[in-house]
Formats: structure tokens, C-alpha cells, sequence
């Protein structure tokens, strides 16, 4: 039974085949509350200690809330829709899988849902270990170090990235978001690794959504 994760859960051609956004936000709302259930049925598998099941449980219901309202108030298009459910169930496997490491992701601040003008938009990720282990920038998937989608071809700059090991984490990236217009959407992941004596023991992904301003 392998977790669902976001590239095996896109609603399909649906959104090659709808002009009209109403109908996909209403479509890709249901969706979100319908995938929910899959997750909150892995806690179930899990039977986790009673605070960390009621801790992620909490986090899947509130990211549909979320997800639900950033669908309905922020995303105006199709693509914009789209970007905004992935990102809600990046979100949603994030609460699953529990989050054990400290990890925080904050765009003027503001962590998970934020805003942001075009432009440069400095992110700053900040993370610590437990018992005395170390973290590093991690690895999205394969060779491919973060996660991003968009609505303006936003990327992360990836030269001079630290490659060391911090006892405290506290770096900054630069989200390339030149292109962008207000009512873009920007969804990120920042996967970091716990480390120790150079060996990975865990990895965790904090995925941002921001809203161009």
C-alpha cells in the first residue's frame, strides 16, 4: 500500500477539456475533499499515538479549508486552479507523513499560504535536527530539488545553494518571480534532510503557496 503522492492524483484531462472555471473550481473542490479521505485513511494504517493522530488529522482538514478557499478566491483560471489543488495535496501528504523535524518555510514572514509582488521574492527556510543530528538541503525527488509549479514560469535559483550540514538551518533562496502579474500562483517544496554521521535518517518536504500581488 504506497502513499498516494501528487503526480498520481491529477484529476486528468478534465482541465484540458472545461473553459469554464466555476465549473472546474466546484470539480477540483470536491476532488480535494474526496483525496482527503485516502489520507486520513493512511492514519488510520498508522495507529499512531492518540495527540500525533488527532496532529495530523488536524492537518489534513485544515488544508482542505484552506485549499478550498484559495480555489475559490484566488485561483481565476484553470492553471491557477490547478496549481492550487496540487499544492493542497502536497499539503495533505505532508500532514500524513507526520512532521518530526522543525522545519519552517516563510515568504515576508509568513509561512504556507502567503503573498508576494513580482519580482525576487526572498524565502527563508529554517530547520533543526533532534537529539544533536544535523539537517541539509534536501532533494524533492531524484535530481530534482525542489518542487515548483506556477502560473509564471517561476523557478528557484539553484547555484551557490549550501551544501553543508547546520546545526541550526537558516537560509535564504531567491524564487525567481520577474514574469509574474498579479493573480499568479506560485507552489513550492523545500525538502530537507536529517543527518547523522553523514547518513540520511529522515526527510521531510514544507510546500508554500504564494499569491502574487
Amino acid at each position: 500500500m504506497a502513499m498516494p503522492t501528487d503526480d498520481s492524483m491529477r484529476i486528468g484531462d478534465e482541465s484540458e477539456r472545461t473553459t469554464d472555471v466555476n465549473s472546474y473550481q466546484r470539480t477540483c473542490m470536491d476532488f480535494i475533499e474526496d483525496i482527503s479521505h485516502d489520507y486520513e485513511a493512511w492514519v488510520d494504517y498508522y495507529k499512531l499515538p492518540e495527540d500525533e493522530d488527532k496532529r495530523r488529522r488536524e492537518g489534513i482538514r485544515a488544508t482542505i479549508t484552506k485549499t478550498n478557499t484559495w480555489i475559490a478566491k484566488v485561483a481565476t483560471s484553470i492553471p491557477a486552479i490547478d496549481v492550487v489543488m496540487n499544492d493542497g495535496i502536497q499539503k495533505m501528504a505532508e500532514s500524513t507523513a507526520g512532521k518530526p523535524l522543525q522545519i519552517g518555510v516563510f515568504v515576508n514572514k509568513t509561512p504556507s499560504y502567503t503573498e508576494a509582488k513580482p519580482g525576487v521574492i526572498d524565502v527563508n527556510v529554517k530547520a533543526s535536527g533532534r537529539e544533536g543530528r544535523k539537517v541539509r538541503l534536501g532533494y524533492h525527488f531524484k535530481d530534482d530539488r525542489f518542487r515548483i509549479e506556477s502560473t509564471c514560469g517561476a523557478y528557484l535559483d539553484e547555484t551557490d545553494l549550501p551544501q553543508e550540514d547546520f546545526d541550526l538551518m537558516d537560509i535564504h533562496l531567491k524564487l525567481h518571480a520577474e514574469n509574474a502579474k498579479q493573480r499568479d500562483v506560485i507552489s513550492f517544496t523545500v525538502t530537507i534532510y536529517e543527518i547523522e554521521n553523514d547518513v540520511e535518517m529522515e526527510k521531510r518536504g514544507l510546500s508554500t503557496i504564494i499569491h502574487i500581488v
